[in-house]
């Protein structure tokens, strides 16, 4: 099944972003290449695709795990909220309707 993960910067979180971000991509593209990623990206702080100094104000990542259980370990293994990025982590199941 799939889930998403929704989650919330801190404020000005952009240079621990940037920092962690490396790791958190690899940890995505592992996803991809098992076939279970469906969509992951940021958030804008404002609304333009490159919000520069701005940064982001969260991030999205639906995948598919084996359970909730397995895709909250997964969330919480991720780069970015050992670097203090995340300040919120809510992970749902999710059901690909469209397209």
């Amino acid at each position: 099944m799939y889930y998403a993960i929704i989650s919330e910067d801190v404020e000005n979180s952009l240079p621990m972003r940037m920092e962690a971000r490396p790791a958190h991509v690899e940890r995505l593209q592992a996803l991809k290449e098992e076939g279970r990623l469906l969509v992951a990206g940021p958030h804008p702080a404002i609304d333009t695709p490159d919000p520069g100094d701005a940064g982001f104000s969260g991030s999205l990542v639906v995948a598919e795990f084996d359970s909730l259980e397995a895709a909250q370990s997964w969330a919480d293994s991720d780069p970015y909220i050992e670097a203090g990025v995340y300040q919120k982590v809510v992970v749902k199941p999710y059901k690909v309707v469209l397209p």
